[in-house]
């Protein structure tokens, strides 16, 4: 794709209102990956990852979605030290409830006084009075659901969080927190190759919740599978990553994708996705050929257990 449609900004994405009143711009940012290998540590090039954040600024990116266990805190530090003070629209979302016990390493805890540190903490990173969406990143074993969905209410309640998301949940667990507070967003793993919460993304769409995929650039694997993603690809002047992309904006009206980067120029790429616009024969053939693939991972999982 070529340099000067990569400098249109973001909202040629088309908005969403997170709760109906917060507008965003429906490519957002994901800020994993300006940290270290695994997730953990300093950036190998942390210039480089401050330039990611501020050309997010130029590239009209209104959504950043970071998480206090992405370094761990390295990421939220990133982020104030290159935009703060924060621009007028600028939603920062974050996430709590993940430890970390070295690279690639991940541990729910859903302790309930974690939980209010977490908050608490990204606050005082963030250098804000609140956090306006704050997502918990995954409901611990520890203790009930029910008592992790309550502290968070009563942070909600305190003026620590103006707004409430979830992480990797299915629907029966977004109804039983649906009686604790209003979930405006949900994140869970979903792309072109990857349709295991197809339902819930279905339940969003119905109650106008964003949904926010991660993980939304699955496309090298896929394309090394079939022909067709290869092929729309070539014809739209575009990398199998935009296409990607293109197919989850089309998707659905709900779906946020923050695809993430700490390059610049890999950033650009991302954005330029916006400018593809896919015709519904094309949408179809590449859902039709990322549900076969989807299929096949799921037999290839059932043989391995």
């Amino acid at each position: 794709m070529n340099q000067s449609t990569q400098k249109i900004p973001a909202h040629a994405a088309g908005t969403f209102k997170i709760a109906g009143e917060i507008e965003i711009n429906r490519l957002g940012f994901g800020a994993m990956r300006i940290v270290g290998k695994g997730v953990w540590g300093e950036p190998a090039d942390r210039n480089k990852s401050l330039a990611t954040l501020k050309l997010t600024q130029e590239l009209g990116i209104n959504f950043i979605d970071t998480a206090d266990s992405y370094g761990p805190f390295i990421s939220e530090d990133l982020i104030c030290e290159a935009l703060y003070p924060y621009p007028k629209g600028l939603l920062i979302a974050t996430k709590g409830g993940h430890t970390r016990h070295g690279p690639d390493i991940w541990r729910p805890i859903g302790n309930t006084d974690y939980l209010r540190q977490c908050v608490l903490m990204s606050m005082r990173r963030l250098k804000c009075k609140h956090i306006d969406l704050w997502q918990l990143h995954r409901v611990g074993k520890d203790v009930s659901p029910e008592e992790q969905f309550e502290a968070i209410a009563q942070m909600q309640k305190e003026g620590l969080i103006r707004h409430i998301g979830l992480s990797e949940v299915d629907v029966e667990m977004i109804e039983r927190a649906k009686k604790y507070f209003n979930i405006v967003t949900v994140q869970n793993r979903f792309n072109l190759f990857n349709r295991h919460s197809e339902d819930v993304l279905n339940y969003c769409e119905k109650h106008h919740i964003g949904f926010i995929p991660w993980a939304p650039l699955n496309a090298g694997k896929f394309a090394e599978s079939t022909s067709v993603l290869k092929e729309i690809a070539h014809q739209k002047d575009a990398t199998v990553n935009q296409i990607a992309l293109a197919w989850l904006l089309k998707r659905s009206p709900v779906i946020l994708p923050i695809p993430g980067t700490g390059s610049p120029e890999h950033l650009r790429e991302n954005v330029a996705s916006v400018h593809v616009n896919l015709t519904d024969h094309e949408f179809e053939r590449l859902n039709q050929a990322g549900e076969k693939e989807w299929q096949k991972m799921k037999e290839m999982m059932n043989l391995s257990r």
